[in-house]
């Protein structure tokens, strides 16, 4: 955990550093020693470093958007999302809405795990109920209703809820399937799936993975026949590694990477448009008579953050801000409403409503969005020019970040954070987020202790609508509710780039800023 200075100061240095760090070690040879990999990859070994620790190739607690490419190339679900983020079939053969509340599904015939073992019935029904139970659960809070699994036959079963769930193919995307005897309400440590490759070795405190290529996959043999995995924290050592060739791909770059990155040799840049909102969120713990308990007060000093020059001067029009509570480029987005940027009605509001000498705390996690250090730094002059004092405190990966953010640690007021709809889908992101209950908060499993009845019962009504247009009509009505309450001091949609060596073919990165392993090959 690292904590900053206070102060007013704002400042790019980290970026220059950062520039000036990188031209220097490539320029005495002295890549080798720092953070990143020895030796180059072989011929038929993939390298990918990630930004963050892939704590587990699972997905009940986490899922930060370069873990999928990973955890679905040893795990897989029943459906996936598609190219156009549409869902689509893996496990399952079939996948129909048979009724309101009733979905048939029929598996692929002779699917087996990596163990040989073969895929049944049993495994979904006990996989829904381990996602439901482990505590903290990311995927849980997507679902409206966990669905009760019927078994017709050896290979199909209904899948029933007591309200529609008109989007259960999409939600069944995210429930990876393990075998029944072997699964637990955790994340699990080993790799036993059906995906197209295995684990054979991993530190999940280093963050690294071995896997190779899966003998009894199902589906069309990989290309590679290995791949490593790695975790290189520091961006200047990611992008020294993959110009040196030590690794393949790197993901979630900055604009200043990309800037140095671009026309080089040897490197290609992807980029795609991305189903993630990241914001700078409001505490939603706060007691009655707290100044952030008042949404007026939390507008007001949205009205501090001059949203166009971060947009501009730091994150170098990589980005664009949010106009709601959803990215636009989800299925089922709402225009709600823009950020504005005013500060001298901002300190007016503040006078007006009585908050003087406030001081924040905000906290991130280092990696959670490209240019975060910066932002945050930015945000300090920001909202020291209406008269706000602000403390940065910075978490290192693998930190315990969760614990402050579920109130066990300690006190804050904003969290600079992102959050992806894995469906595509924008109810499913409302969800998430904003659907949080009474008894969800006695787990500590809403986002941030964001309550709102009103705004929960509006999300459930446009959840359980199977007219589609009646549905978007109700998505819309929820969003502006969502909207109304302001709990972001601002918000802004990024794209997914990630830059990779020459060799490496077939990648196609999605809109979940992954892609899949299986298509990938290396070329000469």
């Amino acid at each position: 955990m690292t904590v900053l200075p206070q102060g007013p100061e704002i400042s790019r240095r980290r970026l220059l550093q950062f520039g000036g760090l990188a031209g220097l070690l490539l320029g005495t040879g002295t890549v080798a020693g720092c953070a990143g990999p020895t030796g180059l990859p072989g011929p038929s070994t993939l390298t990918l470093a990630l930004n963050r620790s892939l704590v587990s190739l699972d997905n009940k607690l986490n899922q930060f958007d370069a873990a999928v490419t990973v955890q679905r190339a040893v795990r897989q679900g029943l459906t996936a999302i598609g190219p156009e983020t549409k869902p689509v079939l893996v496990l399952a053969e079939s996948f129909v809405m048979t009724s309101p509340t009733v979905w048939t599904v029929r598996l692929r015939e002779g699917i087996k795990y990596s163990d040989g073992t073969p895929l049944k019935i049993e495994d979904v029904a006990t996989a829904l109920k381990m996602y439901q139970q482990v505590q903290g659960s990311f995927v849980a809070g997507f679902f409206p209703e966990f669905p009760t699994v019927v078994p017709v036959d050896d290979r199909t079963f209904r899948m029933e809820s007591k309200k529609p769930i008109p989007i259960l193919d999409s939600l069944m995307s995210m429930i990876l399937i393990s075998p029944a005897a072997k699964n637990k309400p955790e994340e699990l440590q080993d790799g036993v799936g059906t995906g197209p490759y295995v684990v054979t070795k991993f530190n999940r405190g280093a963050g690294t993975y071995s896997l190779r290529r899966n003998e009894n996959y199902w589906g069309t043999p990989p290309a590679v026949d290995t791949v490593e995995v790695r975790f290189l924290p520091e961006e200047s050592s990611r992008v020294i590694a993959l110009r040196s060739g030590e690794v393949d791909v790197i993901d979630s770059i900055t604009p200043d990477s990309r800037e140095q990155l671009a026309g080089l040799p040897g490197v290609v840049l992807k980029e795609a448009s991305s189903l993630r909102l990241n914001q700078i969120f409001y505490n939603f713990r706060k007691p009655a008579g707290h100044p952030l308990a008042d949404v007026r007060v939390r507008e007001a000093l949205s009205w501090a953050v001059d949203g166009e020059a971060l947009v501009k001067n730091v994150l170098v029009n990589s980005v664009s801000q949010a106009e709601g509570v959803t990215p636009s480029s989800l299925t089922g987005f709402a225009k709600t409403g823009a950020y504005v940027y005013d500060p001298e009605k901002a300190k007016a509001r503040l006078k007006e409503l009585g908050v003087t000498d406030l001081t924040l705390k905000i906290i991130w996690e280092t990696g959670e969005f490209a240019s975060d250090t910066s932002v945050m730094e930015a945000l300090v002059e920001m909202f020291g020019n209406i008269g706000v004092k602000t403390q940065l405190q910075q978490f290192e990966p693998g930190g315990n970040i969760l614990a402050w953010r579920q109130g066990k640690e300690g006190d804050w007021d904003l969290l600079g954070n992102g959050f992806s709809s894995p469906t595509g889908l924008a109810i499913t992101m409302m969800q998430g987020m904003y659907a949080g209950t009474a008894e969800k908060e006695k787990s500590r499993d809403t986002y941030q202790g964001y309550v709102k009845p009103q705004v929960q019962a509006k999300i459930q009504a446009a959840a359980t609508e199977v007219d589609p247009v009646r549905r978007q009509q109700l998505l819309a009505v929820a969003q502006q509710a969502i909207w109304d309450t302001w709990p972001c001091a601002w918000a802004f949609v990024p794209k997914s780039v990630l830059a990779h060596r020459e060799r490496v073919g077939g990648l196609s990165l999605a809109p979940t800023n992954s892609y899949p392993l299986s298509n990938v090959r290396l070329e000469a």
